[in-house]
């Protein structure tokens, strides 16, 4: 197997109560990141909507998900 090299995960959370939400730019939206390197990179922000239990299940899926985009790690 090959090693691989440390890595950061960018995620972000926040709760709202149902309905205090007037609007989410285009449903899905891009955060900028700004890399030491100077360029830039985009991180695909998410919406889950729901119960409790819900969201965690769309959560976990959703992580599993990506992780699945990378079998190497």
């Amino acid at each position: 197997m090959k090693l691989m090299a440390n890595l950061t995960l960018i995620y972000g959370l926040r709760l709202l109560p149902e309905g205090e939400i007037a609007q989410v730019p285009g449903a899905i939206q891009d955060a900028t990141l700004k890399l030491a390197n100077g360029h830039e990179a985009h991180v695909t922000m998410h919406v889950l909507e729901g119960s409790r239990e819900e969201i965690e299940g769309q959560l976990r899926m959703s992580i599993d998900a990506f992780f699945d985009f990378y079998p190497e790690i």
